[in-house]
């Protein structure tokens, strides 16, 4: 049996990436603000027209009743995280209902359905790709939007969007910095299951959009047989003075430590051949004191927005939130932000996409026509066992990214 457990691809950000009172609340009541009203998207929308003065009808759906301690803590994370977004909505009444799923497909589209029935102009969730692209089917008639928390971007589009962070949102990242930094020749080290390869194709893309060179790839089975037989190909292009930079999908938890692990062993370190991660590398703390990841470049969301919302979160609810209750909070906020705007269209397409995006409580983001979200990312790097951010966070989308 192989020693990697490997994680299920293709449902959502909280399988695909295996993962104060002090606070003024004035921060919350602006956090999800549009950074500004310009120019929105063009082309089809779907939404239902609102009355910003009338409460918004929002459905909430949430994976509780699976009877998974981590889903349970994750459901109630994103429904307090959500109450939290409501209840800061000064100047627009979002009349938030909760629905709960089980983490199941066809409970999910139940209760979507469920949720339209009762007058709900717009759904929040669900959390998994697959019941998220099976509700977002079966909303699509009435007109209905929904956003989703995954991170999966196979499923994004059409009335469906996705407020997780997205592989093709972190490499184009960590690629457009590798370039302006001089690592213009990457090379992919990819897991060859789904979430391997739809992580390669990611930095594939932004290879190419960032005008960088693809160096080379290889893939590799999740298992320690895989690795060693994978690495004499890896060092060897290290070593041929053609690559600059080695990005490593290391999707799955035990893949990351020990392939830098044999990496470093043969002479392959950070910064001479810049080791480059879609997933977070100072997660879990341990990783922090590992020799092999040192220098090592990954993206993550403004800290200080962050830590701000879980100190106010845990004096509120006397636990500390899920890592994906920001989700939930930035979802229902931007919808608050563009009723309090006194856009009629804020339920639509149209008034979902606006270019300017909106400030989150994970950093700057908007959403994108195709579905996709795009989200304001700091580079990172562990140095003497710390987290080090190489070039913070954008606080809006003029002259960044798409």
């Amino acid at each position: 049996m192989s020693a990697f457990a490997t994680t299920r691809p293709g449902l959502g950000l909280g399988r695909v990436i295996a993962r104060a009172g002090a606070v003024l609340s004035a921060f919350f009541l602006a956090a999800c603000d549009p950074v500004g009203l310009g120019e929105q998207a063009s082309g089809p929308s779907i939404g239902p027209m609102i009355e910003p003065g009338q409460p918004v009808r929002v459905a909430l759906l949430v994976p509780a009743g699976s009877g998974s301690e981590n889903l349970e803590w994750l459901a109630r994370s994103l429904k307090n995280a959500a109450r939290m977004a409501a209840s800061d909505a000064q100047g627009a009444t979002i009349d938030l209902r909760i629905y709960d799923t089980a983490g199941s497909t066809d409970q999910a589209v139940a209760q979507a359905n469920a949720a339209a029935d009762a007058g709900a102009q717009i759904i929040v969730g669900p959390l998994f790709a697959e019941a998220a692209n099976a509700v977002g089917n079966a909303m699509l008639p009435r007109q209905v939007n929904v956003l989703s928390f995954s991170n999966n971007a196979e499923i994004a589009g059409g009335n469906v969007f996705i407020l997780g962070n997205s592989f093709a949102n972190v490499a184009d990242r960590l690629v457009g910095f590798g370039v302006r930094n001089g690592k213009r020749n990457v090379y992919i080290v990819a897991e060859d299951d789904i979430a391997g390869q739809i992580g390669g194709r990611a930095i594939e893309t932004a290879i190419a959009r960032n005008g960088a060179r693809l160096a080379g790839r290889t893939n590799h089975p999740v298992s320690v047989s895989g690795i060693d037989a994978a690495t004499p190909q890896i060092v060897a292009a290290a070593r041929s003075g053609q690559v600059d930079a080695i990005f490593m999908t290391a999707n799955n938890q035990a893949v990351l430590p020990y392939l830098t692990e044999k990496l470093a062993a043969a002479g392959v370190t950070s910064p001479v051949t810049q080791f480059m991660g879609l997933t977070r590398w100072d997660q879990p703390g341990a990783r922090l004191s590992l020799p092999q990841l040192q220098n090592g470049w990954f993206a993550i969301p403004d800290q200080g927005l962050k830590a701000q919302f879980e100190a106010r979160y845990q004096a509120a609810y006397g636990e500390r939130p899920h890592e994906l209750a920001s989700l939930s909070y930035d979802g229902v906020a931007a919808i608050a932000s563009l009723v309090r705007a006194g856009k009629r269209n804020a339920l639509t397409t149209a008034g979902l996409t606006q270019r300017a995006g909106f400030a989150g409580v994970d950093g700057v983001f908007r959403l994108r026509p195709d579905g996709t979200s795009q989200r304001g990312l700091a580079v990172a790097a562990i140095r003497n066992n710390q987290v080090v951010i190489l070039d913070p966070a954008p606080s809006g989308f003029g002259g960044f990214g798409f």
